[in-house]
């Protein structure tokens, strides 16, 4: 039986349901795009799938608004994964386990993929639907959003008419965004090495109780990250004795602020008391200076086997913690031109110890071009200074203020009309694709908007069923609207 066949909208549940259980984690979306084809060519909708997986649906116009211009909905298909320490699924091979409270939809186990799931579920729900008043719609839905916008990149719009658009890929309901941050993945790579030592004592370290949170939406809430904290870690351990680390992770997205990090380490036996304290006194330390953004964090040890003994050379661990002690990470700098929004930030998200070099990687965000690559300079001179290499990726153009709009009045007044208060405009710190989609269609007219979404990319994110249909008959009332009202 279905889990949301009894929330309203329902159309607009069921397809929230059905793309839930398909897999679509960035860099897997060929089944979701495959469904999304099949559900065009079974309503004889003309689609276009391209060699990304990146789809277009025509939607014609309903009766009466044949001679509207057209409207463009927009989001993406694609979603973070991310699951509990100790969940079971296989994100890439089976979908999500739906669940519902009295005030949200979640997933249990794992993020719910709300974003942008829910977009590409209202697109669905008006597409079937003959009764809906609507003008021609071009349905725009992309791939690998979520890992540097590589599918909003690639895409071919010459096809489409429309030059205004709906982006459905914000989770806050009442806020129409006008603006965003480009942004830029970087992918460091420091060289180490390894030898061979015996007669230690072995020990996983953890730090987690993290809440984590979007790179771009909470960053201002300057929440602890897992990779930094673990450096400063192990910058107090090689400070008081002698240590020696054979591997070392945290992190799994660029864009997800890191819950937790873990490294595998060995001491001589008669240090242990001191590594307990050592510990102690750093934990002490971070539940100090977090203790209103990440009250919950805890680093815990628990001695366990190495079958190999192979470690660090000293001078390579030096590197690698010297490296994570000097990164910067989180807010750079706020935006002058408008208050309290964050300008440029950037997060260490990915942190891993492979067979032949430290993994890191890095996503950078900023409202100006310029500082955008400043922060990516730094970095990589950071980086090279200590030998290793820096490979830029998933570079996207901020999605700059438009003084004359249509769009934007048009939401404002119907909101107003709707609920009897205004709502907020305002730029948002996180990637859009409506920088790359603009650069794509000449004079592109566009507001973000969507219903509240919580936490995403975390496991704790969860949809709310009343905002999702407060928002559904807000779009179906803007689509009703015609030129001359």
């Amino acid at each position: 039986m279905a889990v949301l066949s009894e929330l309203e909208p329902k159309r607009v549940f069921h397809y929230f349901e059905e793309i839930s259980n398909i897999p679509r984690g960035s860099y897997h979306e060929n089944a979701i795009s495959d469904y999304l084809v099949s559900f065009a060519k079974e309503r004889q909708l003309e689609v276009y799938q391209d060699s990304l997986y990146n789809v277009i649906m025509f939607v014609p116009a309903s009766k009466g608004y044949e001679q509207e211009e057209p409207v463009i909905l927009q989001g993406h298909m694609d979603m973070v994964c991310e699951k509990t320490k100790d969940a079971s699924i296989d994100m890439e091979k089976e979908g999500l386990t739906l669940c519902v409270d009295d005030q949200y939809v979640f997933a249990k186990d794992t993020t719910l993929g709300g974003d942008d799931g829910i977009a590409v579920a209202y697109m669905l729900a008006i597409a079937e639907n003959e009764e809906i008043a609507h003008p021609p719609l071009e349905l725009v839905i992309t791939v690998c959003e979520e890992v540097g916008m590589e599918g909003a990149s690639g895409i071919d719009l010459s096809m489409l008419k429309g030059k205004r658009m709906l982006n459905l890929d914000s989770e806050e309901e009442g806020v129409f965004l006008s603006s965003c941050a480009g942004g830029i993945s970087l992918h460091s790579k420091l060289p180490v090495s390894y030898e061979e030592v015996s007669d230690l004592c072995w020990y996983t370290i953890s730090i987690s109780g993290l809440l984590g949170g979007h790179s771009g939406c909470e960053i201002h809430k300057e929440r602890a990250n897992a990779n930094q904290l673990l450096g400063r870690l192990l910058f107090e351990i090689n400070k008081n004795m002698k240590v020696y680390i054979c591997a070392m992770d945290g992190g799994k997205k660029d864009n997800a602020i890191p819950l937790e990090a873990n490294v595998k380490l060995g001491i001589d036996p008669s240090d242990y008391k001191l590594l307990e304290h050592t510990i102690e006194q750093v934990q002490q330390i971070f539940k100090t200076e977090y203790s209103q953004s990440d009250p919950g964090i805890v680093i815990t040890s628990e001695e366990c086997e190495n079958a190999n003994a192979f470690v660090l050379k000293q001078r390579d661990m030096e590197h690698v913690i010297h490296l994570l002690m000097t990164l910067p990470n989180g807010v750079c700098g706020m935006s002058m031109s408008m208050p309290g929004l964050v300008e440029t930030s950037l997060n260490l998200g990915v942190m891993k110890l492979c067979d032949e070099y430290l993994f890191l990687q890095h996503s950078i965000r900023s409202s100006v071009t310029s500082k955008k690559y400043f922060v990516a300079n730094q970095v990589e001179c950071l980086v090279r200074s200590f030998g290793g290499t820096v490979e830029r990726k998933g570079d996207y153009p901020a999605w700059e203020y438009k003084e004359e709009s249509v769009v934007r009045p048009r939401v404002i007044a119907l909101y107003e009309k709707m609920y009897g208060k205004k709502p907020t405009v305002e730029g948002i710190h996180a990637g859009l694709e409506c920088g790359l989609l603009a650069g794509k269609i000449a004079d592109l007219d566009c507001v973000a908007m969507g219903p509240d979404i919580l936490d995403i990319h975390t496991t704790a994110e969860r949809l709310d069923i009343a905002s999702t249909k407060r928002v559904y008959e807000f779009l179906l009332e803007y689509l009703k609207m015609k030129d001359l009202n």
